[in-house]
C-alpha cells in the first residue's frame, strides 16, 4: 500500500512529500524546486544526490537582467523537468519558491509556479507501484504563452556520486546506414579512462575528476542503468526512432558527469506546442539489488550483470 504524507524537513531542503510503498521511498520537495530528492529502498543509500552545498548556484548579469535582482538558478540536485534545446538563461528558471501539490492515488502531482518569462507551466506527477520497487514520473510541460513554441521536455536525475552508469548501444541492422547517432559537447575527452566504448554498451564512471563529460544518443531500447554500490537504479522510457524529431543532433538520452554526481538524463519528441498545448515526457524508475559483480569495461560481464535482474 502507498502512503503519501508531509514531511517538516528534509535535509537543507525544507519541506518534502513523501511517497512510499514499504519497500521504497521517494522524497520530492516542495519549499523549493519540485525536486525528487530521495529516491531508494527504505532505510537505503539515496539513488539522488542530495549534497545541495556542493552543486552551488549561478547567478549573473544575464540573469538577472532577465529574471530580476535577487533571483538565483540552483541545481539541487534529485530529479527536476527542464525544457530542451538548452539556453542561457531561459532554461535556468530560478525554481525557489513554494510548489503546489495534490495528492493522487499511489502518488502526487506537483505544480510549481508558472514560468512566466519563458510562457511555461510545468507539472510533475509521481506514482508508485502498490509492492514492488518500481515508480512512474510524469512530466508535463504546457505552452502558456502566445506563440508557437518549439521544445522537448527534458528530465534530469541528478544522481548520487560513486557509480557507474550502463547505456545499451543500438543494435539494429541498418546495411549501409548508420545505426547509431552519438553527440559529445565541446569539454567531452572521448578518451578519458571513466568512458568505455565497447561493442555493446557504453559506460561512465562517476569520480572526483575534475573536468566534466557530456554525451547524448539516440536509445531505441530507452533504458539505462545506474549501479551504485548494491543498486541499480533503471529508468527508462519510451523512444520514437528513427522516426522522431530530438534535440542536440536526434538525442534521447543523456548524460553529464563532474566531480559531484552524474545525470541520467530523458528527452522527450522535440515538438512545436501551439498555445495552450503541451508536451510531456514519461519515465518508469525500477530498483534492483545487484546480483553480481561486473567489469564495466567487459561487454561480456555486463551482459551476465544484466541477464540476471
Amino acid at each position: 500500500m502507498v502512503t503519501v504524507k508531509e514531511m517538516e524537513s528534509y535535509k537543507d531542503y525544507g519541506r518534502c512529500l513523501c511517497i512510499t510503498n514499504g519497500v521504497i521511498e521517494a522524497y520530492v520537495t516542495v519549499d523549493v524546486g519540485p525536486r525528487i530528492i530521495r529516491f531508494g529502498y527504505v532505510g537505503g543509500q539515496n539513488i539522488m544526490c542530495d549534497n545541495r552545498a556542493a552543486l552551488g548556484k549561478m547567478v549573473d548579469q544575464q540573469f538577472t537582467d532577465y529574471y530580476g535582482q535577487d533571483r538565483t538558478w540552483e541545481n539541487l540536485g534529485g530529479h527536476r523537468i527542464w525544457v530542451s534545446p538548452e539556453s542561457y538563461p531561459e532554461t535556468y528558471y530560478p525554481d525557489m519558491e513554494p510548489v503546489a501539490y495534490e495528492i493522487i492515488e499511489n502518488g502526487a502531482i506537483f505544480t510549481p509556479n508558472p514560468e512566466i518569462e519563458n510562457g511555461f507551466a510545468k507539472s510533475l506527477t509521481v506514482q508508485m507501484d502498490a509492492d514492488d520497487a518500481n515508480m512512474q514520473v510524469k512530466m508535463t510541460v504546457k505552452n502558456i504563452s502566445d506563440q508557437d513554441q518549439t521544445f522537448a521536455v527534458w528530465g534530469l536525475s541528478v544522481s548520487n556520486a560513486g557509480g557507474t552508469l550502463i547505456i545499451p548501444m543500438n543494435t539494429n541492422d541498418t546495411g549501409l546506414l548508420s545505426n547509431r547517432i552519438i553527440s559529445v559537447w565541446p569539454y567531452t575527452n572521448m578518451s578519458d579512462d571513466r568512458l568505455y566504448w565497447g561493442d555493446r554498451y557504453i559506460t561512465l564512471r562517476q569520480d572526483v575528476a575534475p573536468k566534466p563529460i557530456k554525451i547524448g544518443l539516440d536509445l531505441n531500447c530507452g533504458q539505462v542503468y545506474y549501479v551504485n554500490r548494491n543498486d541499480i537504479f533503471c529508468k527508462s522510457h519510451h523512444t520514437n526512432h528513427p522516426n522522431g524529431v530530438y534535440p542536440d543532433g536526434g538525442c534521447s538520452f543523456e548524460t553529464y558527469t563532474n566531480q559531484n554526481m552524474i545525470e541520467v538524463e530523458t528527452l522527450s519528441e522535440l515538438k512545436t506546442v501551439k498555445p495552450g498545448g503541451f508536451n510531456e515526457l514519461v519515465e518508469s524508475w525500477s530498483l534492483i539489488k545487484k546480483p553480481c559483480e561486473v567489469d564495466f569495461k567487459s561487454d561480456e560481464s555486463i551482459d551476465n550483470l544484466l541477464s540476471k535482474i
